[in-house]
């Protein structure tokens, strides 16, 4: 399997996993559970504004962003939302990234105003792994509340998606 190939089913394992937060959390009720849905919305804000702004070093663009998250909360759908464009926008830039520009080295500028030196494929495991720290945190927060977090790995991802890797190997 190519490193294209493993970051392409990551991607699209991340944009799963996120979905199957957001549903789960939409069943928290929002007045016993404000903290905890307070919490996880900050949370998965946080992990959006690193998937940006990784995703403008990757684009070779300028971002905004003077922090890893944001001073104001957006509301839940709005997140879901630009959270699910993200996820779609990072499927769509492995699909189209020529192999050999993985390895290529980026210059980025942290948000402390640190420099930096990645490459494609550094700053595509680190927004992958990053998203899934950050979940399983929320993961956590749940299980504290009468909503259990979704299934977040991988092996199940595959095994939902296609379905056929499940007959008949043992």
């Amino acid at each position: 399997m190519s490193a294209s190939t493993l970051l392409h089913s990551l991607f699209k394992y991340k944009a799963w996993a996120n979905e199957e937060l957001f549903f789960e959390l939409e069943k928290l009720d929002p007045a016993t559970h404000q903290a905890e849905l307070h919490t996880a919305i900050r949370l998965l804000n946080h992990i959006y504004v690193v998937d940006r702004i990784f995703a403008a070093h990757l684009s070779g663009i300028a971002h905004s962003y003077t922090a890893t998250n944001t001073p104001e909360t957006p509301t839940f759908d709005e997140l879901r939302h630009a959270v699910t464009e993200s996820d779609r926008w990072y499927v769509a830039y492995i699909e189209n990234l020529a192999p050999d520009l993985l390895s290529e080295s980026v210059p980025i500028r942290f948000t402390d105003g640190a420099n930096g030196l990645m490459s494609r494929e550094e700053m595509l495991a680190h927004v992958a792994t990053h998203g899934g720290y950050h979940r399983g945190a929320i993961g956590r927060i749940m299980a504290q509340v009468p909503v259990p977090p979704p299934p977040d790995v991988f092996t199940v991802y595959l095994h939902r998606s296609e379905p056929e890797r499940r007959a008949g190997y043992l």
